[in-house]
């Protein structure tokens, strides 16, 4: 449904460098950057799915994180989630929620970046697994 997603940043490098290793933890790649005046870097895959940015806003204010606002990347196990989470961490992020199911099967950690926007790891998991994950 959506094709992209894009989250303002105040320090386009810094920004970058946190996406850049944080994806790499699912093999997420650049897909394109803009130029200095129109600063943006996306991320995603071959296939066509929704992609991710970062932008200066375009109006020179300050980039503001969005209150009740959250972008949601996709992880394939509890394993990634997990390895998302703790890596945003590493890189700078804070603590939103720590990785653990949450309900429905619904396994999720949430974090946030530099630029103090809301993001949330999670992946779905089967009832067989369900309540057995630490």
């Amino acid at each position: 449904m959506l094709g992209y997603i894009t989250l303002g940043t105040n320090d386009l490098d810094a920004a970058s460098r946190f996406y850049d290793s944080l994806f790499n933890e699912i093999n997420v790649e650049r897909r394109m950057a803009g130029s200095e005046k129109h600063g943006y870097v996306v991320w995603g895959h071959d296939s066509p799915t929704t992609n991710f940015s970062v932008i200066k806003p375009h109006n020179n204010e300050t980039a503001q994180p969005g209150n009740g606002q959250m972008a949601a990347i996709s992880a394939d196990s509890p394993e990634k989630v997990k390895a998302l989470y703790v890596k945003a961490l590493e890189l700078g992020g804070s603590c939103e929620g720590k990785p653990g199911e949450r309900s429905n099967g619904f396994y999720a950690a949430y974090f946030r970046d530099l630029d103090g926007n809301k993001l949330n790891a999670f992946c779905m998991i089967s009832e067989e697994i369900q309540g057995s994950i630490s």
